[in-house]
C-alpha cells in the first residue's frame, strides 16, 4: 500500500478523553474513532489488525477441531426467559422491542442460542463431542465505558460451545480449549497466563480467565513469579489425546495465579516462597467456563445415551475479547514513540520510507523494494509522500510497524539500504536484495502452518 493513497487519519496532539496508553495511541494513529459513547468505527488500519486477530483465532479454533458458523446479533427474550437468565441479567443488556412487541435483546453472549440450534438437530450420543464456535460482535451497556476498546460497549468476540455426553468428556473440551489459547495468544506476542476466576453471570465452577500482565489492567492479580517463565512454543500436540491436554493443563495452572475476586491470602502466602509472591494488574483478554447442565437442563437440550434413555449434555463457554485484545497488545508493546507490533499481528509488514521522492534513484529503489516485498507475499507501507524525512520517521513510530526499510541518496551511491527494528531500534545496512531477503526470513514463521477455517 502507498501511503499517498491510504486512509490513514494520524493525530499530532492526544485527544483529551483519552486516559489510558492504548487508547491514545490507537487515536492517534488513526486506527478508531468514536461513533458514540463505547462505541467505535474501525479505520482501515485498525480494521486490518482486528482482522489478522480473528484470523490467529480462527485458525488456531479450526487446528483444535472446532467448527466455525456464525450466529445473529439479536436474539430472542424467549429462549434467554427459558434459561433464567433474561431478567438476572441486569441493566448491561440492551432490551428491544419490534415492530411485533416482541421482545429482543442485543446479545452479550450465546449461551441461549446455541443451546436451541443444538436441541433441534442432535438427539443422539452418537453424535458427540461437538464443539461449535463463532466471531460475533456482542453489546453490553456498560454503565461508564472507557478506555477505548478496553471497555467499549460493542466489541467483537469470539465464543465456543462445547456439547458433551460426561463430565469426563466436556472437562477434556475444557483443556482442550485451554491450550488452543495459549497457542493462540503466544501467536500474537503475547503472555496471557491462566488464572483461577469467578464465574459470573454465566456461572460454573470450573473457570480460568486468560490475562496480560499491564500497569492499566481492571483487575488485580495475584500470581507465583514462575508462570511468568511458562511458554506453549512450537510443540504438537494431539488434541484428542486427553492425557496430553490434560498435562498441559497442570503445567500452566498448577502455580498459584488468581484475580482478586477468588484470591485467598492465606493459600497464597502458604504456597508461594515470599520471593515468588508477585501482585500486579492484568487485562483480561478471553475465559474458559465449564458449567455442566445449567442449560441444557432448563432448556432441554438432551441427547438418547447408549441406553436410550435421554441425557442431559454436558456443556461449557469459552470467550477470546478480539476488538480488546487490539488495546492489550499495544498496552503490553508500546514505547513513548508509539506502538510497537508483534510480527504475527503487524498490519503492514514493513515501511518503506523514501528520503528525497521525487529523485529518480530512490524512488525506483523503493518501487524495486516495494515489488520485490510483495512477489514474497509481504506487504509493505510505503511512505512516498512529499513529507520531511523527520515527520516521516515519525509516522512509522507512531504507527509501530516492526521494521522500516530506509531508502536514501547517500545509501544509494554505495547500495544500502538501512534496515531498521521498531523494537530495539538497532539498524543495519544492506543491499536492497539482502534487506527483502532478510525481511522474508523474519516472516517465515508467520506465513506458513496456517490452518485452513
Amino acid at each position: 500500500m502507498r501511503l499517498s493513497r491510504y486512509f490513514l487519519p494520524v493525530l499530532k496532539e492526544t485527544p483529551a478523553e483519552a486516559q489510558i496508553v492504548s487508547h491514545r495511541l490507537m487515536l492517534r494513529a488513526g486506527m478508531i474513532k468514536q461513533a458514540s459513547a463505547g462505541i467505535y468505527s474501525w479505520l482501515p488500519m485498525g480494521f486490518k489488525v482486528l482482522r489478522k486477530l480473528e484470523n490467529i483465532v480462527h485458525e488456531e479454533q479450526v487446528r483444535a477441531g472446532h467448527i466455525p458458523m456464525l450466529m445473529p446479533t439479536l436474539q430472542s427474550a424467549d429462549l434467554w426467559r427459558e434459561s433464567g437468565r433474561y431478567d438476572d441479567y441486569g441493566e448491561e443488556m440492551l432490551r428491544i422491542t419490534d415492530r411485533h412487541g416482541r421482545d429482543m435483546l442485543y446479545g452479550p453472549t450465546n449461551e441461549e442460542l446455541i443451546t436451541d440450534i443444538f436441541r433441534s438437530h442432535v438427539s443422539s450420543y452418537k453424535d458427540l463431542p461437538k464443539t461449535l464456535y463463532h466471531i460475533q460482535w456482542k453489546f453490553r451497556d456498560e454503565i461508564r465505558p472507557r478506555f477505548g476498546v478496553m471497555r467499549g460497549r460493542e466489541f467483537l468476540m469470539k465464543d465456543g460451545y462445547n456439547f458433551d455426553l460426561t463430565k469426563e468428556d466436556a472437562l477434556h473440551a475444557y483443556n482442550r480449549h485451554l491450550v488452543s489459547y495459549l497457542r493462540t495468544y503466544e501467536r500474537m506476542g503475547l503472555q496471557a497466563i491462566p488464572m483461577r476466576a469467578d464465574g459470573g453471570p454465566i456461572g460454573g465452577d470450573y473457570t480460568h480467565e486468560f490475562l496480560v500482565l499491564a500497569e492499566t489492567g481492571e483487575s488485580e492479580v495475584f500470581y507465583d513469579s514462575e508462570v511468568t517463565d511458562l511458554t506453549f512454543g512450537d510443540r504438537g500436540i494431539d488434541y484428542d489425546d486427553h492425557a496430553q491436554c490434560q498435562a498441559v493443563l497442570e503445567e500452566f495452572t498448577s502455580r498459584y495465579a488468581r484475580t482478586d475476586e477468588t484470591h485467598d491470602e492465606a493459600v497464597f502466602n502458604e504456597n508461594v516462597p515470599e520471593a515468588r509472591r508477585r501482585q500486579a494488574r492484568g487485562i483480561e483478554v478471553g475465559q474458559i467456563f465449564y458449567f455442566g447442565t445449567k442449560y441444557s437442563e432448563p432448556m432441554g437440550a438432551t441427547v438418547q445415551g447408549p441406553d436410550g434413555k435421554p441425557v442431559p449434555v454436558h456443556m461449557g463457554s469459552h470467550g477470546i475479547g478480539v476488538s480488546r485484545l487490539v488495546g492489550a497488545i499495544i498496552e503490553a508493546s508500546h514505547d513513548e514513540r508509539g506502538i510497537i507490533w508483534p510480527e504475527g499481528v503487524t498490519p503492514f509488514h514493513a515501511g518503506i520510507v523514501n528520503l528525497k521522492q521525487g529523485d529518480a534513484g530512490t524512488d525506483a529503489a523503493c518501487e524495486e523494494i516495494y515489488r520485490a516485498l510483495a512477489a514474497r507475499g509481504l506487504e509493505p507501507l510505503y511512505d512516498d509522500t512529499e513529507d520531511r524525512a523527520g515527520a516521516k520517521f515519525a509516522t512509522m513510530d507512531l504507527i509501530g510497524l516492526p521494521w522500516r526499510v530506509t531508502v536514501g541518496p547517500r545509501g544509494l551511491k554505495t547500495g544500502v539500504v538501512e534496515l531498521t527494528s521498531r523494537r530495539t531500534g538497532e539498524s543495519e545496512e544492506l543491499s536492497p536484495e539482502a534487506a527483502v531477503a532478510r525481511l522474508a526470513e523474519i516472516y517465515a514463521p508467520h506465513q506458513a502452518g496456517s490452518a485452513p477455517v
